[in-house]
């Protein structure tokens, strides 16, 4: 499975996969309908799901290799990713070690396709919140 795929399967919860993300290692930013981020990993023999605020999400401008200007931009392309002072408002976390005897790196080595399962395992053990509705405008 690819991010494309995965990005699908989100959309086809109500979920929105955000920029950012990567396949591997498995690190992934996804918008849920109440507008909160989680944030999901998968590294040494942890799986990890954070939920933050929305406004926890932030961008950051990547500088040119060289910054000069006269060949290249002095500033880069914009990436999305939490803010460094983003606390998150609920952790679920799957031991690996514990409940599947992984011993050095197995989470980080996790397929996307083999990931996901957790994910949403993690994801439906999230509290529930019904603060904010999305409403599209036209």
């Amino acid at each position: 499975m690819n991010l494309q795929a995965f990005a699908d399967l989100l959309a086809s919860h109500g979920l929105r996969l955000l920029p950012g993300s990567t396949a591997v290692p498995v690190d992934v930013l996804v918008q849920l309908p109440d507008a909160t981020i989680v944030r999901f990993t998968a590294r040494g023999t942890t799986l990890r799901l954070r939920q933050y605020a929305a406004e926890a999400l932030t961008s950051i401008v990547i500088a040119a290799e060289c910054g000069c200007g006269d060949h290249h931009p002095q500033t880069g392309p914009n990436r999305v990713t939490l803010s460094a002072y983003a606390v998150p408002l609920a952790e679920r976390v799957l031991d690996g070690e514990l409940l599947f005897g992984w011993t050095h790196h197995e989470a980080g080595r996790l397929r996307l396709a083999d990931a996901t399962t957790h994910f949403f395992a993690l994801l439906d053990t999230l509290p529930t919140t019904n603060t904010r509705t999305l409403v599209g405008v036209a």
